[in-house]
């Protein structure tokens, strides 16, 4: 039923996890950033992928569910201060551009894949800590769950606010969103908004991000899927952002532990103490 298989693409070692009762697929690049860059569910793609920006390293890849990690979205002039040094940081952390390292794959109640990533010299450059971060990607019943363990493996304080910015196929871009948020904040022009169950984003160059959820869920429906597309995460995953790219098909719903900037805003950095852990997790499913 469950099965774990490593395929040569044309340029990353890619492992894909299946799920035969439910023909359902998660193929994963560790060596891109770990990005699981499709999953579908009942022989349907859910994913979209730009695949120029997939296989050129230069760029950020557009589409899939990029990891970002140790932050999510963007620092003010990419810089931010810590303990009276100042650090540059590219946008969503710079675990999406690194090599992530499989430890683990399994088939027995599910299909699942384990990768790490550690702090080293490079990173020590723009996030001075010493880290090992694990996800396990599990596949089962056709549900997708991305499990975390965030270590940190200094004495101090780690700050985090990590998230996901999972890229859904989609040409219908005015969306019906099922939370119980209120209001949301638009990066386009700085306002705190009413949210009254639909955001058009046809039209938007920024984000937009729900601010006041109190259930960990959000569930939508995309044209061409007789099922809702549901997400569900962990109490750490305070937000989720919206957005797309006008002249692409695709929306993303993203979950977030932070707004931007809040390595410099300070206000609600996830804390991790020394030598401690913490761990959550994400699922995206169909649902009738």
């Amino acid at each position: 039923m469950y099965s774990v298989n490593t395929v040569e693409d044309q340029m990353y070692q890619v492992y894909e996890l299946r799920d035969s009762a439910t023909n359902s697929w998660v193929k994963v690049a560790p060596e891109r950033g770990g990005i699981i860059f499709s999953y579908g569910v009942d022989g349907e793609e859910l994913f979209y992928l730009n695949e120029e920006t997939f296989y050129d390293k230069s760029k950020n890849v557009r589409g899939g569910n990029p990891i970002l990690f140790p932050i999510s979205g963007q620092l003010t002039n990419k810089t931010y201060e810590w303990e009276g040094k100042t650090y540059t940081m590219t946008n969503h952390g710079f675990a999406r551009d690194a090599a992530w390292e499989v430890v683990d794959s399994r088939t027995d109640h599910c299909a699942s894949l384990t990768m790490k990533l550690t702090s080293n010299e490079q990173t020590k450059d723009s996030y001075p800590f010493d880290f090992e971060v694990l996800y396990t990607y599990a596949l089962e019943n056709g549900r997708l769950t991305i499990h975390q363990e965030y270590h940190n493996l200094s004495e101090e304080k780690m700050p985090i606010y990590a998230g996901f910015h999972p890229y859904f196929k989609t040409t219908e871009k005015n969306l019906a969103y099922e939370t119980d948020a209120t209001q949301y904040y638009d990066y386009n022009d700085g306002e705190v908004k009413e949210f009254t169950g639909k955001i058009d984003l046809a039209d938007l160059k920024e984000s937009v991000v729900l601010l006041d959820a109190q259930k960990p869920s959000i569930a939508f429906k995309v044209p061409g899927l007789k099922k809702r597309i549901k997400l569900s995460y962990g109490e750490a995953f305070k937000y989720v952002v919206l957005w797309t790219e006008k002249g692409k098909d695709f929306v993303c719903v993203e979950p977030w532990m932070a707004k931007n900037d809040e390595l410099n805003r300070g206000e609600e950095l996830v804390m991790i103490p020394g030598k401690e852990r913490l761990t959550t997790q994400f699922s995206i499913e169909l649902q009738d």
